[in-house]
């Protein structure tokens, strides 16, 4: 099975290039948790989604010390978009995490897992989602269920994939609301200037997905519609092509998605001040035993 990381954000609101923050004594990172993670639960190599002129640093750093999984690259560029589309003027944002993994479409043969490069999920998670990737035929997809309440952070907003699952565990909707805060209230989220109010322990997209191969066939219709179209959207510099919009397009035509829920807590760090609680979970977790103080000695 592949692990599939999604690394080529810009990292503006942190301040930085995020990916690669240590978060450990060893000078370790986030995503070398994930990386450790899956390899436990079955995984046997992974591919980072980057920006080409992020290549050194990856090599360098977390590329370098993964043993035992095969190592690959692939590149988000605004450039790689469908014959007869446009970039509008003056974009600069990328396209989205639908088109991140639709840019590592030649690589994707066999079941595959999805995951952020900035984002802690939790050993359970990688368990759950390689289980059922064992086993998985053309069309069953699965995604790592998050309560709300275990996503979020208090120093600003963030996006999140707010689900509906049916009595049997399967997703019958996802959407994505991006700018969900922690208020006096409780959890909101902001649409057209108005605030919402959320339930705590809904489940949401953490865009840990599960996929089997054709799903990228999925993201290049999807992503070709997309791209064809953004001249005319009310924010064509702005505008993403979403994960969770390629996953309802498949649903659409009979795929299904299980949802397999997860007690793990999320941490990352979506704000550069979430990063000392990231360094303090981590280093209790390793007090724990869970982890080793170098994950790759």
């Amino acid at each position: 099975m592949t692990l599939v990381i999604m690394a080529a954000g810009l990292g503006s609101r942190y301040g930085g290039m995020k990916q690669v923050d240590p978060v450990n004594e060893a000078g370790q990172f986030i995503v070398d948790y994930s990386i450790f993670d899956a390899k436990r639960a079955g995984f046997d190599r992974v591919i980072f989604i980057i920006k080409p002129e992020h290549r050194a640093d990856f090599e360098d750093t977390v590329g370098a010390r993964i043993t035992g999984m095969k190592v690959e690259y692939a590149y988000q560029t605004l450039e790689d978009i469908p014959e007869g589309a446009s970039i509008p003027e003056g974009r600069v944002k990328p396209w989205g995490t639908g088109h991140a993994v639709y840019s590592a479409r030649e690589l994707l043969n066999d079941n595959f897992a999805v995951i952020n490069a900035d984002d802690f999920y939790g050993r359970e998670s990688f368990e759950v989602v390689a289980e059922y990737l064992k086993t998985a035929k053309a069309g069953q997809y699965c995604m790592a269920g998050f309560r709300l309440d275990n996503t979020v952070t208090e120093h600003g907003s963030v996006s999140r994939g707010i689900c509906t699952v049916d009595g049997d565990g399967m997703l019958t909707d996802v959407v994505e609301r991006t700018k969900i805060e922690v208020t006096p209230n409780g959890i909101e989220y902001i649409e057209n200037e108005e605030r919402y109010p959320l339930d705590p322990h809904v489940q949401v997209s953490m865009n840990f997905w599960g996929f089997t191969p054709e799903f990228k066939d999925v993201l290049a219709k999807g992503f070709k519609k997309f791209v064809m179209n953004i001249n005319n959207s009310e924010r064509p510099l702005k505008d993403e092509y979403y994960l969770p919009t390629a996953v309802k397009e498949a649903m659409t035509d009979g795929a299904t998605v299980k949802v397999l829920k997860t007690s793990s807590k999320w941490f990352g760090v979506t704000y550069r001040e979430d990063r000392e609680q990231v360094v303090s979970s981590i280093k209790e977790l390793t007090e724990k035993g869970e982890y080793k103080k170098d994950l790759w000695r």
